[in-house]
């Protein structure tokens, strides 16, 4: 979620009903040597709350004393990311190449918990392959050493982000009589239906939401109405996603400036108009076009195109490309 949960997009997801949001990762090297871009991207604003900073790496030293710079940025617990499939991360060693030498990953965890004096969380995988899904031992090694709760991601880091994720072993860890720590389930909630089955089916304790908020962040609104009454609430209208487009934006300029705001909303507009059809001519300028003039009449040019457009039929969440 690099580049996609900064404070803009944060503050939108709590909006829809989020009970709690992360940083987005930071390399615990970088931030060590206080390089610049890697600090920013702790800053966290007192109406956050509550939040995990999130870091990530493959030495103990460096890891226990991001953790010390990361909390006194006052986040409400710090998370270990060893659950990134990504190959610069995950081939030297550090997100889920920790999988292959838990040793390393015990010891990084341990020294970090030792290092803070806030709950220390961990997210991480099922295993590095398929005949190696060594999450179980994980999951009471990671406790042993003190952390406060574990997410755990229904796939291996081979599989990066390819086939239905396995919630199978996720329920094993979390029903062993051995665990007592909070378990997290992560990987295809996608969709209210599928918050409910995970929760019923597999008994966790909560649910992390990824990839599926690229666009979409009110999934969460989505999900909670469905779990409290059983009823589905129809997608957002063409309305209401220009209207939360154009919110986004706004708060990723003020956050970061015109320049920046603009080029890191890209990703996001584009998964706000996904389904719709005859796109593609808007699509461009969406992700082209530099300044916020520019872009402002678009989201005009969306509401009067698309006015007898049903957004709230649109295809299944599924079916889109997350990547």
């Amino acid at each position: 979620m690099e580049d996609v949960t900064d404070s803009s997009f944060r503050a939108l997801c709590r909006e829809f009903g989020a009970d709690m949001t992360y940083t987005e990762f930071v390399n615990s090297d970088a931030l060590i040597r206080n390089a610049q871009k890697s600090f920013s991207k702790l800053t966290i604003s007192p109406d956050e709350h509550p939040i995990g900073a999130q870091i990530y790496g493959n030495l103990p030293d460096a890891m226990a004393q991001s953790a010390v710079i990361a909390a006194e940025q006052n986040p409400d617990l710090v998370d270990i990311n060893f659950g990134c499939p990504v190959r610069k991360i995950a081939g030297r060693g550090a997100g889920s190449g920790m999988m292959r030498n838990v040793p390393l990953m015990v010891e990084i965890t341990k020294r970090v918990v030792e290092a803070v004096n806030l709950p220390v969380t961990v997210k991480t995988r099922l295993g590095w392959d398929e005949d190696s899904k060594n999450i179980e031992e994980i999951a009471e090694r990671l406790q042993d050493v003190g952390i406060a709760a574990l997410t755990i991601h229904g796939r291996t880091r081979a599989q990066m982000y390819k086939g239905e994720a396995d919630w199978t072993l996720i329920g094993k860890v979390k029903n062993n009589p051995s665990i007592n720590i909070p378990i997290i389930g992560n990987g295809d909630i996608v969709s209210a239906e599928r918050a409910r089955l995970m929760l019923d089916r597999y008994g966790v304790d909560a649910l992390m939401i990824g990839r599926a908020t690229f666009g979409r962040p009110w999934i969460f609104r989505e999900i909670k109405h469905y779990l409290a009454t059983g009823e589905l609430l129809p997608a957002p209208s063409v309305e209401e996603r220009v209207t939360t487009a154009r919110r986004h934006l706004a708060l990723s300029v003020a956050a970061k400036g015109e320049k920046v705001g603009v080029l890191e909303m890209r990703r996001h507009l584009n998964c706000y108009f996904k389904g719709f059809t005859e796109f593609k001519d808007i699509r461009i300028k969406l992700v082209t076009l530099p300044t916020v003039e520019e872009l402002e009449p678009l989201f005009d040019e969306i509401l009067e195109r698309y006015s007898d457009f049903d957004a709230t039929v649109l295809p299944p969440f599924s079916v889109y490309d997350t990547k």
